[in-house]
């Protein structure tokens, strides 16, 4: 995955952008999911529509979204957002997609939703998808080693180690593998 050259969002300017999206009524919940899985997790809005429910995992009390592996913990305001968003999927009651197990089902048949789309509509309510993902990679890099976040998230182990040497994250000298032994 490649990461947007766009000036990342600063980290006071992700948390502000999260919390309006926790709390925005006035934007349309798929939308609030959608941007919320960016922020956090640096995802694409090309893996963001190939979610499905079955990767959302409840664990007794705890959330998790399977982006890689391990799956990644949801905080609980966000994981109360993401369930209830489950809940009530828009394009479920089309007689095409009353099944349908995409986390953002699409109008035709047994498709999600298109990224160009989801980005079209994103951009309208003013969500700066490029600088929030560069933003969310970038945080991670400062909280975690770079094959640690490579493989939570889905991303190459290049992409994350780059990253992370621009970045000039504490984690430099982390080798990966297995630390278990």
């Amino acid at each position: 995955m490649e990461i947007s050259r766009r000036p990342a969002l600063s980290e006071d300017e992700r948390l502000a952008t999260l919390g309006r999206l926790l709390t925005d009524t006035e934007v349309p919940m798929r939308l609030r999911v959608a941007q919320v899985i960016v922020l956090l997790y640096a995802q694409p809005l090309s893996r963001v529509v190939r979610l499905t429910i079955d990767g959302v995992i409840r664990d007794d009390d705890a959330v998790l979204l399977r982006l890689g592996e391990p799956p990644s913990p949801v905080p609980a305001p966000v994981a109360a957002l993401l369930l209830e968003h489950i809940t009530n999927r828009g394009n479920m009651d089309t007689p095409t997609n009353p099944a349908s197990r995409w986390l953002f089902p699409g109008r035709r048949t047994g498709q999600p939703l298109g990224p160009n789309h989801l980005s079209a509509l994103l951009n309208k309510v003013g969500i700066p998808i490029a600088a929030a993902r560069g933003a969310a990679i970038r945080q991670q890099l400062l909280e975690l080693p770079a094959p640690v976040v490579a493989d939570a998230l889905g991303y190459h182990d290049r992409t994350t180690s780059r990253l992370r040497n621009e970045t000039g994250g504490p984690w430099s000298r982390y080798a990966p593998g297995d630390h278990a032994r």
